[in-house]
């Protein structure tokens, strides 16, 4: 079915032709406007954030963003708009098979919409089951921050499918008129709503399991089981690998040269950290334990990386001080 076009250049407010650099400055500009913990009007903010993460999460993998402008502007004229579900949010529709008795399951609070669902969510469901077996599973995409990986959380999020009218049961007509409640079709949209737990340590990738909420079993068999599989948000500072965050630090040539305190921040307040004598562009500090929660074992770590930073204007008499510096060292960067 048609969904609605996503302008994701739009969103983040960049050209066609913006590098990965501008794309990613501009992610980290607005995902520090509207991140939900510095946001003054939380709801409206919480949802532009996951608009402004879906269109990084296209924009900012080469990949993603080849494929998503190869679709090109007939596809975006041609396209239909759908409607949206409860509390203005599309519903994400997933068809796992095809033929009689297939079902269509659509997912709504999930933080992704309709367009990237369809294009990007991957989406997949389980191994088709034999006749009076267990029914197949049904898998969607949820976006998870990393605070909501850290403390752990509860989500509201909606599935809905289709189930036979219950007034014409499923013929469509009741005697020889279109049955009013169905409107001919033989079904209606029938929607549950779940609170799915988030656990601390949640992992990017991860299944997070609603049991029985999957397709209905075959012949008799048990229904399948729901999955949500974790897609950990951008985040303006930090970078995820695993359980272990990644922290850019600015440092000017001296901190760097003669070694410096620093305030770095996590995800639970700042850390102040040493800065040996010497250190290079690009090399790690870590801070043990500032990752993500453990699931089992020992929590993440926080990896600071050095980025050296030049000045771009220099008075005249720092001009001078680099003059001497540079008549004095016997440092040779090529030797």
């Amino acid at each position: 079915m048609p969904v609605e076009f996503k302008d994701y250049y739009k969103t983040l407010g960049v050209p066609r032709t913006a590098s990965h650099d501008d794309i990613r400055k501009a992610f980290r500009k607005l995902a520090r406007q509207y991140h939900p913990d510095v946001a003054k009007d939380k709801k409206p903010a919480e949802e532009k954030f996951k608009e402004i993460n879906e269109a990084y999460e296209v924009l900012g993998d080469a990949e993603k963003r080849e494929k998503y402008d190869q679709l090109g502007a007939d596809w975006k004229d041609g396209g239909a708009r759908r409607p949206s579900g409860a509390g203005g949010e599309a519903f994400r529709t997933h068809s796992w098979r095809s033929g009689p008795g297939a079902e269509n399951f659509e997912f709504g609070g999930t933080g992704f919409s309709d367009f990237f669902e369809q294009f990007f969510g991957g989406r997949r469901g389980a191994t088709a089951q034999p006749e009076t077996e267990k029914g197949q599973d049904v898998e969607g995409v949820i976006m998870v921050t990393l605070e909501e990986a850290m403390r752990g959380a509860i989500r509201p999020i909606s599935v809905r499918r289709p189930t036979v009218c219950p007034d014409c049961h499923g013929s469509g007509v009741q005697g020889r008129k279109v049955c009013p409640k169905c409107g001919g079709e033989g079904h209606i949209a029938l929607t549950q709503d779940y609170k799915v737990k988030i656990p601390p340590g949640v992992r990017d990738g991860q299944r997070l399991r609603v049991s029985g909420q999957g397709e209905p079993g075959l012949a008799g068999g048990p229904p399948g089981d729901l999955y949500l599989r974790v897609r950990m948000a951008s985040h303006p500072d930090f970078r995820v690998e695993g359980g272990d965050l990644y922290y850019d630090l600015d440092l000017a040539p001296w901190e760097a040269t003669l070694g410096a305190s620093v305030a770095v921040p996590t995800l639970s307040g700042t850390v102040n950290i040493k800065i040996p004598p010497g250190t290079q562009n690009g090399q790690r500090l870590r801070v043990r334990g500032r990752g993500l929660p453990a699931r089992a074992g020992e929590p993440g770590d926080l990896y600071v990386v050095a980025r050296l930073q030049m000045p771009k204007e220099i008075s005249p008499g720092e001009k001078a001080l680099w003059e001497q510096l540079a008549r004095e060292s016997h440092f040779n960067p090529r030797a």
